[in-house]
């Protein structure tokens, strides 16, 4: 009688049910937000690119120097060179580019964007060079 006492609670267990008689749920909002499901880690059989992407721009931030008089008179004047740079790079990128392409440190960088589209940019150098050393060096006198 013991084994019949013990199949007749697991009877009992197995029809009784876990699950909830609550029924639909009511909406109180208008809208439908979906809600918040697993969202596992991309896990690729092959990478789809062969080479990183590079950086087109860190090659030809710099387009060109200035030789205007007005820029002349600048490099004389308060140490500045101007040049003319790709429309996309910002202040950063083109004082990193000066001290790249000619070993100099500047003070600060001042941009602005011509009437013919051409990003033009005033780099004040620091008091340790000389710009009418950097323009000779350059080639813009």
């Amino acid at each position: 009688m013991a084994g019949s006492g013990k199949a007749s609670a697991v009877a009992k267990k197995l029809t009784k049910s876990n699950k909830s008689k609550k029924g639909t749920r009511i909406h109180t909002k208008v809208h439908f937000y979906r809600p918040q499901t697993l969202s596992l880690e991309r896990k690729p059989k092959y990478a789809r690119h062969s080479v990183p992407k590079k950086n087109k721009l860190a090659d030809r931030v710099i387009k060109y120097p200035l030789t205007t008089e007005s820029s002349m008179k600048l490099i004389e004047d308060s140490n500045t060179l101007v040049f003319i740079v790709d429309i996309k790079a910002n202040k950063r990128q083109i004082k990193q580019a000066v001290k790249d392409l000619y070993q100099i440190e500047c003070d600060k960088v001042n941009t602005l964007i011509t009437p013919r589209g051409l990003k033009k940019s005033y780099v004040r150098l620091s008091k340790d060079f000389d710009a009418l050393d950097v323009a000779n060096r350059v080639g813009v006198i």
